[in-house]
């Protein structure tokens, strides 16, 4: 049996189902609760199971707790309580300027493998000190080289430079000017964030130029301030 819609209490048919929100929907029926907008699995928000767009999604609030009496009490004794618990912690402390560490075997462990790293380093800056003080310096043995030996290096010319070929780069034409827009214009009256890779992104008073109707809830436009162009959603603009 096919499921009904969570909106209009009709028969949902498999190929115009949209399961969501643990509700099942036709895709006309699918839109936000305040603005009536068409959304799509990519673009809709959920609140309390009901579907919401970007803009009109409820902004949640806390609630402020009343300093009524009973409450005033309650945080006195609070504090109270932490002073007196505060003051004898202080009271056992007092006196005492080293806290005792636990000789467990780990710590006798650490402790003993700190032990023989100071030795193995001790006994090395020993050794070193005593062979640096008894042996002496050890020089390479000094061969003087014959008038026959001592040679010049043979002239060599210096190698021939290379033809470079500078070829100057063509000079770029300034880009044209866009063609003035023909198609109808909108003003923004919401700010909208593109959900999709085929839609635009705009603010609130951005002009849209160039505007054609795609269907009852989207449109195709070029924002002026930007220059992208895309789908936006009928609902966030108005006609000037």
């Amino acid at each position: 049996m096919n499921p009904l819609c969570g909106r209009c209490n009709r028969v949902v048919y498999p190929t115009e189902k949209v399961n969501c929100l643990d509700k099942f929907w036709h895709k006309g029926c699918f839109s936000c609760e305040v603005c009536k907008m068409t959304l799509n699995m990519k673009n809709y928000k959920g609140f309390e199971k009901r579907p919401y767009c970007n803009a009109h999604y409820p902004k949640t609030s806390f609630t402020s707790v009343a300093d009524t009496p009973e409450n005033l009490r309650l945080k006195q004794q609070s504090k109270m309580q932490s002073q007196v618990l505060y003051k004898e912690e202080f009271e056992k402390s007092k006196g005492k300027g080293f806290s005792v560490v636990a000789d467990t075997p780990e710590m006798q462990r650490i402790k003993k493998t700190q032990d023989q790293i100071s030795n193995i380093k001790y006994h090395e800056d020993f050794e070193k000190s005593r062979m640096g003080g008894d042996a002496p310096p050890h020089h390479p043995p000094h061969h003087p080289q014959t008038p026959q030996q001592i040679t010049t290096p043979a002239y060599q010319p210096p190698a021939a430079s290379e033809n470079y070929h500078y070829e100057p780069e063509p000079v770029r034409q300034a880009a044209a000017a866009p063609p003035p827009s023909s198609g109808k214009r909108y003003r923004a009256v919401y700010d909208y964030t593109a959900a999709d890779e085929d839609e635009v992104s705009f603010q609130d008073g951005d002009m849209i130029l160039d505007v054609q109707q795609i269907d009852e809830g989207w449109m195709y436009g070029r924002v002026e301030r930007t220059g992208q162009q895309g789908m936006l959603p009928a609902n966030y603009v108005e006609a000037i």
